[in-house]
């Protein structure tokens, strides 16, 4: 008897471990009576990519564009005239572009490739009547899901309604469908009186959307193992006994996954250091059993997919609500300025808070699900600082460490935190703490006197690809620095712990007394904006661009600007290019856990050591980062807290001979040393693992 499996793709199908979809593609195979059916909406050429997989199921018919095509899986072709009723009204994607263009809440998606709709980015707030009366005035339909997919479609397009065609045109009965989805872009599938299946983690709305179908199946597993799990139910395939899953040995938790979504496809990020790369290289170099553990934010479909390469992950989701609160209100607005020793900064919120606590809490069950007996728990950053606590109690068995890769703050600074406590209680139940540098490890261990059996700690500073760095500077030709113009780079991301304020007020009073620099001196300042809906910084940004504009209008001529700001992110081979060029980095952290943009730069200029007759550049960093523990007076040190001090300094490095630069630089390249990031995790590793010696 004939079975129809109809399914989304992404955080369904293509949802879970690869070994889920495994099991799925097997179960499939040995019950070719069940005929796939993909609905998604992912046009043509995404799919075409996503079933290069193999363990993706082949479709025999494929539902695309949200329901606005629909496809022969065997060869691509349009099954019509059923694509043309489901198009019947469509007024075309200028029109609906022109119809919305003054809603300033919607965001084309640029660079997804769309055919009969139109698909934006909409947060919730602006989903108003206003705007979907405008859509049914232009004769439209429309879907939102995941709290950020606006999605407008011709009057009769929608995933369920294109599967009644299809399903009338092939004359197959409801009770012979099974759909599967994760979100409300989905629920037009649940509407048809078929079986259905939620898979966990789906989202809550689509889920409370179908609260009372007594045919909805809601599995515990998710992804391809939920289909799977409704397949089995149903008695549609046969339940094989599987061979016992080996659970890891090793858990990493981050609040952020190790690759980047980029379009429709995972992507590794622009840097190769950092310890999103770094973590990713000791998984592929040499850590067999272990995974991932990150949120998956909003309940963003793209968060959930699986990546085809790096470490395996295995997904948190989080409400769009639950993001933000835990991070960008509670991590920013609440931890973040202690940690930058700037506790009047810090506005504490109950809400917010509970948040906090909520995040943790799923972060420490599905860890504690997830572990193997005995097994290391490596935890990232203060992201996580609850979750030691809630392990402790719950799986004694575990070895816990967690690094620090921001500062940690005095212990008096620490104890303004209104939850000082409840984090002391929980960071003493760790088995291990690292840190950069040597003072941070300080604060951390007064923070926790008086505390029974507190961790061990040791100082474990975090390099950077040395060998990938020199590789890609000698391939690269960026123009030659100017003999007489000298060009000092900033690259960082949009804090005020990074003191972006501060250096253009420098600037300014540089210039007021140097005229010689005038014209001769620029300001590169690379600053990308942090990510939507996160606000913590928004009186800086507003200032700085005020300061920004400010000192251009006084000083800058038709020919020269003195601050050029480029408020975007850049690629690693851009940022490298911009190191060759630069006379001076100037990293003026207030507080810093490390800064590996000094050693990048350092070693990209090392790499060329004869590429400007003028010498190297100069490194010149805050004394306050992480990295001056390194580098010691090899860089010169200042002081971003020091007006006066910022500008002479800077002044200074202009001022080195060649023959100075060279020494500086060969002094530098020195002491940056050579250990790869991926040894230093695997180092840690270790560290966590050995039992204490008290034990």
């Amino acid at each position: 008897m004939s079975r129809i499996l109809v399914t989304d793709l992404d955080g369904t199908l293509l949802g879970g471990a690869p070994e889920d979809r495994r099991r799925l593609r097997d179960a499939l195979n040995r019950h070719p009576e069940v005929t796939v059916v993909f609905a998604t909406g992912r046009g043509l050429t995404s799919i075409r990519k996503v079933l290069r997989d193999p363990l993706v199921p082949r479709p025999r018919w494929i539902i695309a564009d949200v329901g606005a095509t629909v496809l022969d899986g065997t060869d691509f072709s349009t099954v019509e005239p059923l694509q043309e009723q489901l198009r019947a009204g469509w007024p075309g994607p200028e029109r609906v572009r022109a119809a919305l263009r003054r809603f300033p809440g919607l965001t084309y998606q640029h660079g997804v490739i769309q055919d009969g709709r139109c698909s934006f980015h909409l947060a919730p707030e602006h989903l108003t009547g206003e705007l979907t009366a405008a859509v049914e005035a232009l004769g439209c339909g429309w879907t939102y899901s995941a709290d950020r997919f606006f999605d407008v479609l011709p009057p009769t397009a929608s995933k369920g309604g294109a599967l009644r065609a299809l399903a009338d045109k092939l004359d197959w009965s409801a009770k012979a469908i099974l759909v599967a989805g994760d979100s409300l872009n989905d629920l037009s599938l649940f509407r048809l009186g078929t079986h259905g299946v939620v898979v966990a983690g789906g989202e809550p709305a689509l889920l409370a959307a179908v609260a009372d179908d007594p045919l909805i199946h809601r599995p515990h597993q998710q992804g391809a193992a939920g289909i799977l799990a409704a397949l089995r139910t149903l008695g549609w395939v046969a339940t094989v006994r599987p061979e016992p899953e080996p659970r890891p040995s090793l858990v990493v938790g981050y609040h952020r996954p190790p690759l980047r979504w980029a379009g429709d496809s995972w992507q590794p990020p622009t840097s190769p250091n950092g310890i999103l790369p770094t973590l990713t290289s000791a998984f592929t170099g040499g850590l067999p059993g272990g995974i991932w553990v990150t949120a998956r934010p909003g309940g963003h479909p793209e968060a959930a997919r699986e990546q085809s390469a790096g470490p395996p992950l295995s997904l948190v989701p989080l409400t769009t609500a639950e993001w933000s609160g835990y991070f960008h209100h509670a991590c920013k607005e609440i931890l973040w300025p202690v940690l930058m020793s700037e506790p009047g900064r810090s506005v504490f919120d109950d809400r917010a808070w509970a948040e906090y606590r909520t995040v943790n809490a799923r972060f420490a069950d599905h860890i504690g699900t997830l572990a193997a007996p005995g097994a290391t728990v490596w935890l990232h950053d203060y992201n996580l600082w609850l979750v030691p606590g809630l392990l402790r109690t719950a799986r004694p068995d575990l070895r816990t460490g967690l690094f620090h890769h921001t500062p940690f703050p005095p212990a008096d600074v620490f104890a303004t935190l209104p939850v000082a406590a409840e984090l002391r209680a929980s960071l003493a139940c760790l088995d291990w703490a690292g840190f950069h540098t040597t003072a941070f490890a300080d604060h951390f261990r007064h923070a926790l006197t008086g505390l029974p059996h507190p961790p061990r700690i040791e100082v474990c500073p975090l390099g950077v690809d040395r060998p990938a760095i020199e590789a890609l500077a000698r391939t690269r030709t960026p123009p030659p620095r100017s003999g007489t113009g000298r060009l000092v780079l900033s690259v960082e991301r949009l804090d005020y712990a990074k003191a972006p304020v501060q250096k253009v007020d420098a600037i300014a009073r540089l210039l007021a007394q140097r005229p010689d620099l005038r014209e001769r001196l620029t300001f590169r300042l690379v600053c990308p904006p942090p990510e939507p809906g996160l606000t913590a910084y928004d009186t800086t940004r507003a200032l700085l661009e005020q300061r920004i504009d400010e000192v251009n209008d006084a000083w800058q001529t038709p020919d020269w600007r003195p601050v050029d700001y480029l408020p975007r992110s850049l690629s690693f081979a851009e940022v490298v290019d911009e190191y060759l060029a630069a006379d001076v980095l100037w990293v003026t952290s207030l507080q810093d856990g490390m800064n590996l943009t000094a050693k990048e730069f350092v070693a990209a200029q090392a790499a060329l050591p004869s590429r400007h007759a003028a010498g190297p550049g100069v490194l010149v960093l805050s004394r306050h980062a992480g990295a001056a523990a390194e580098l010691g007076d090899a860089a010169l040190l200042t002081d971003p807290r020091s007006p006066d001090d910022l500008t002479a300094v800077l002044a200074k490095a202009l001022a080195l001979t060649p023959t100075e630069r060279r020494t500086r630089m060969h002094r530098l390249a020195t002491l940056l040393g050579h250990e790869r990031p991926a040894d230093w995790a695997t180092r840690i590793i270790h560290a966590i693992r050995r039992p204490d010696p008290a034990s």
